[in-house]
């Protein structure tokens, strides 16, 4: 690859795709330049302090941040997307974004861009979810920075939205009564051959102004491909029924119960999932020739990940990570309301350093600590009522990244040994975060605190969180109990009830 000292700027690189390029550039001696509404999801990265990575903040719907992180550089890779529960209108938003970054890159003479879109089929009634990629694609070729549009069909690799999809079904329904786009033909491929081309693409003259299919070495039909699924994961045949009345809208609500996807990202992609999405040429294979891994390899090698509990990157990860003022204002009498708080705190017989790696592990497999049934019963609850539920867990089982999602909640703050901030995304009449401290007591004991705070909305928020409260004075406690007996340390001073806002004056300066 012909290195140059001008930066590359990585759109997206908190996403799936883009949290995996962004090293790999790295790695093959690139400067990168990666682009986030909030850093901070960025700065706590293994790759973060790599001395060819630049760290800039801006929003792909404010063009002059835009301008701003384009100005200087050479090329810039697109692999933002819109399609979240947060986005009403999906495909506005990505419209009014694939401007911004056509305009901003024209106005600082980019030599190319790099965009990887939908593999988009013949049919004239394509889904929204695709017709939606095609216009990004359009928008971002029409300016005068030449553009290369990689395209391509369901990316096959631990984390992804297309692969948590299909592990779920696969692995939780032994009989599958399935849509008929079952028999749908599709040409997966692996992450690893996206990232690979999308690297190839950086510096190939052959490939400037081009629109090219990419997609693994077999074409298969999803019942097909959902075989191949069950024989690597040592399964037993899963039996599948396909029946004409599954509606993409019913499609969306099975698989938002059935696997971590919300039904706000499952129903766009159900609705693509009736089309065939095939190649419908191979030039980049001549242009970028590489070894190509099959479905069944990447499958293996995807699960695998799974296992050693190595996945890099998730698709949860992407999204927009800006709480409202109130979570950094702590006082509880807040110009936009009144905060509600509950504290409980506990003094155990280990350093801050000990008891950290316990606290960071909380959720996931290895659940709650204490009353795990109220954790899965509110996680139904939630799913049930249209949100993410605990089927999400988290990333890794032992390491937290700023953005990170963890069962219901998002991580906002990691600051070890002392703080883990959480946000809540379940669905409540309110807004709410759950705020885990450990100080320093003596010389080799700490205090761990655990304060939830509440925002209500009206009169239903008021009587949700007293409706809570007394199953939380029974959890909370238990829960620093727990921690302390898994931790095989005594507590000094047991789990006592205290008023978040009077510790807080306590700290004050003069207070």
């Amino acid at each position: 690859m012909a290195l140059s000292s001008a930066p590359v700027l990585v759109t997206g690189a908190t996403g799936y795709v883009g949290g995996r390029l962004t090293p790999r550039l790295l790695e093959a001696g690139v400067r990168v330049r990666a682009l986030a509404r909030n850093p901070a999801k960025l700065a706590c990265r293994p790759w973060a302090g790599h001395p060819l990575l630049e760290l800039a903040k801006g929003d792909v719907q404010d063009a002059a941040s835009l301008y701003r992180a384009l100005k200087g550089c050479r090329a810039a890779y697109y692999l933002v997307h819109s399609m979240n529960p947060a986005t009403k209108d999906f495909a506005a938003a990505d419209r009014a974004a694939a401007l911004n970054l056509a305009g901003a890159a024209a106005a600082a003479g980019l030599e190319r861009i790099i965009y990887l879109g939908g593999l988009v089929p013949e049919d004239h009634q394509i889904s929204r979810h695709l017709a939606s990629r095609a216009e990004v694609g359009h928008i971002l070729g029409a300016g005068p920075v030449p553009l290369t549009w990689l395209r391509a069909a369901m990316i096959l690799g631990s984390g992804s939205a297309s692969f948590e999809i299909m592990r779920y079904l696969v692995e939780r329904l032994p009989l599958m009564i399935t849509p008929s786009w079952v028999q749908s033909l599709v040409q997966p491929i692996a992450i690893n051959d996206v990232l690979g081309y999308l690297e190839g693409c950086l510096d190939h003259p052959g490939v400037l102004g081009q629109t090219l299919d990419i997609g693994g070495p077999e074409v298969l039909s999803y019942r097909e491909l959902f075989a191949i699924y069950a024989q690597e994961a040592g399964l037993r045949p899963r039996l599948i029924i396909p029946v004409p009345f599954f509606t993409p809208k019913l499609s969306s609500y099975w698989i938002h119960l059935v696997t971590p996807v919300p039904a706000a990202i499952a129903r766009p992609l159900a609705e693509g999932l009736r089309h065939s999405v095939v190649c419908r040429d191979s030039r980049i294979r001549e242009l970028i020739p590489r070894q190509l891994s099959t479905c069944r390899q990447a499958i293996h090698r995807a699960l695998n990940r799974v296992a050693q509990e190595r996945v890099e990157t998730c698709w949860m990860d992407a999204g927009e990570l800006r709480p409202p003022e109130w979570v950094a204002c702590e006082d509880a009498p807040y110009a936009g309301g009144a905060v509600l708080e509950l504290g409980y705190r506990a003094t155990i017989a280990a350093p801050p350093e000990t008891v950290w790696p316990a606290l960071a592990g909380i959720g996931g497999r290895r659940g709650w600590y204490a009353g795990q049934w109220l954790w899965v019963a509110r996680g139904w609850l939630d799913r049930l009522l249209g949100g993410v539920g605990l089927a999400r867990g988290r990333r890794d089982p032992r390491q937290l990244w700023v953005g990170d999602a963890l069962d219901f909640w998002r991580v906002l703050t990691v600051d070890p040994p002392r703080r883990l901030l959480l946000w809540a995304e379940m669905k409540a009449p309110g807004q709410a975060v759950l705020d885990l401290r450990l100080a320093p007591v003596g010389e080799d004991g700490c205090e761990l605190g655990l304060v939830a705070r509440f925002l209500p909305r009206g009169l239903a928020g008021l009587l949700y969180w007293r409706a809570a409260l007394p199953l939380h004075r029974h959890i909370f406690p238990a829960l620093l109990r727990a921690l302390a007996r898994g931790l095989d340390r005594p507590l000094t001073a047991p789990p006592e009830a205290f008023d978040p806002a009077a510790a807080r004056a306590c700290r004050r300066p003069g207070a």
